[in-house]
């Protein structure tokens, strides 16, 4: 069948990227950045919505051009070389599989509270294990999986803004209006500059995983057309729910009480009362972590394929098949060990496996960006997808500026810090490791001639 006739639809491109992205990072993690910032957090939302906005229409703007399997690793080695390909792909790779450990360890500790009788690691080993025996069913019947479990987090998300909406309006049966309750008394800017800055690394790593978008452009039907219209659907549906869901939140809650090992979201309904909302909250944050742990998945496989074809990864990782199973399984035994870090360094492991896998993540963006600076400088726009993003070179200048300042920021909260410096550890560990490995084939080729 001609790749025109099947493959992912706009639909599903976008629902695999919302699968991706609104995971535990958001219902959870959105507690770190909500105390760093205070109401002002909504600020960082939507700064953080002006970023992914820029980011991906540069990546639409090339994976129009071309649906190249590696996607931004492609296009990185295009326009600076091959070692910026080796090391953005390895970098990306690392941080998303350190970022789904967390993940795992999140869904692990609330589904223990329903099976106490199974322990945190037995937990993490079967989420991880069932995750990615499931991404061995390939693309079609992993996006109709994706889908559903999309579907219930942006309806959980809805729904909680209806409920937090009928709250503070007052249409509760037998509650008064709330009005802006806990708001009213916080100083908006509580967290001062330093606090919105110290929240943004959190707030887009809450937005992270859009770029799952490209990675599977090559498995999409029509591209040209789907791409965008995709890209489109996730920046419209990320930035609205994100913002109003943070912004019905702050009444119901005093940002001083938010805690990072409970939901802000489950805090805000229990405080209310509603217990029976706060514990269907509970459930969809477990399904959002399992599907953002899904569609993670199915993008580093094809990340590891993209590197493997390069021959920036060893030979046995190279998969032809249509499925890149080699590239699935050793995806997860990489979690598995990223989830047993969490045993051997306990003390913060949450917030360090989010910070690292974090500078990993806006390390790649910035590839992605600085890339798109040199496509679109030599080329022009694309042939068949016109000029998508606008205000071009000071929207590329603007995220890429703002993207370094995000990582500059990393000091300014508590355990960001050792995030960032293993963060940088990663990018020099994989740099000396590509010129060691271009130093031995350069040896063994002036071997080989003598």
């Amino acid at each position: 069948m001609k790749k025109s006739e099947t493959g992912l639809s706009a639909w599903g491109l976008t629902m695999m990227a919302l699968g991706t992205v609104i995971g535990g990072s958001f219902f959870l993690g959105s507690a770190i950045a909500i105390q760093s910032a205070g109401p002002s957090v909504l600020i960082a939302y939507i700064l953080g919505g002006v970023l992914v906005y820029f980011i991906l229409y540069a990546l639409s703007e090339m994976t129009v051009a071309d649906t190249a399997p590696g996607s931004f690793r492609t296009y990185a080695e295009r326009a600076f070389g091959p070692g910026i390909g080796f090391v953005s792909g390895w970098v990306y790779w690392t941080g998303l599989i350190l970022a789904m450990s967390s993940e795992a360890m999140a869904a692990s500790v609330f589904l223990k509270t329903w099976f106490p009788w199974i322990s945190i690691p037995a937990m993490g080993v079967v989420i991880i294990a069932v995750i990615t025996l499931a991404n061995l069913l390939g693309a079609e019947h992993l996006s109709k999986l994706e889908g559903t479990l999309a579907a219930v987090k942006l309806f959980a998300v809805a729904g909680f803004i209806v409920l937090a909406f009928v709250l503070i309006s007052g249409l509760f049966p037998r509650s008064a209006a709330i009005g802006s309750g806990f708001l009213a008394s916080e100083r908006f800017f509580s967290g001062g500059i330093p606090g919105i800055a110290g929240s943004m690394l959190i707030v887009m790593f809450t937005y992270a995983g859009f770029e799952i978008i490209g990675l599977a452009s090559s498995e999409a039907k029509d591209p040209t057309r789907t791409v965008p219209k995709a890209i489109t659907y996730t920046v419209i549906s990320l930035v609205t729910l994100y913002v109003v869901a943070i912004a019905v939140l702050l009444p119901l809650i005093p940002t001083n009480e938010v805690r990072v090992d409970v939901s802000p979201f489950v805090a805000a309904l229990s405080g209310m009362g509603i217990s029976w909302a706060a514990s269907v909250i509970n459930i969809v944050l477990v399904t959002a972590i399992l599907s953002t742990m899904l569609a993670a998945t199915f993008g580093l496989a094809r990340m590891l394929r993209s590197l493997a074809e390069e021959g920036h990864a060893p030979k046995w990782i190279r998969d032809r098949r249509e499925i890149p199973y080699r590239g699935i399984l050793f995806s997860g035994a990489a979690m598995l060990f990223g989830f047993g870090l969490a045993f051997l360094l306990p003390e913060h492991i949450y917030l360090f496996l989010v910070s690292s896998g974090g500078f990993a993540l806006l390390f790649t963006y910035f590839i992605i960006v600085s890339s798109h600076f040199k496509f679109r400088n030599k080329n022009g726009c694309p042939p068949k997808g016109k000029c998508q993003l606008p205000w071009f070179p000071y929207s590329s200048w603007t995220a890429m500026l703002g993207l370094i300042a995000i990582i500059a920021s990393m000091p300014l909260i508590p355990g960001q810090g050792s995030g960032l410096v293993a963060g940088l550890l990663l990018v020099a560990f994989f740099t000396g490791s590509y010129w060691i490995k271009k130093y031995r084939r350069e040896r063994k080729i002036q071997f080989n001639k003598v």
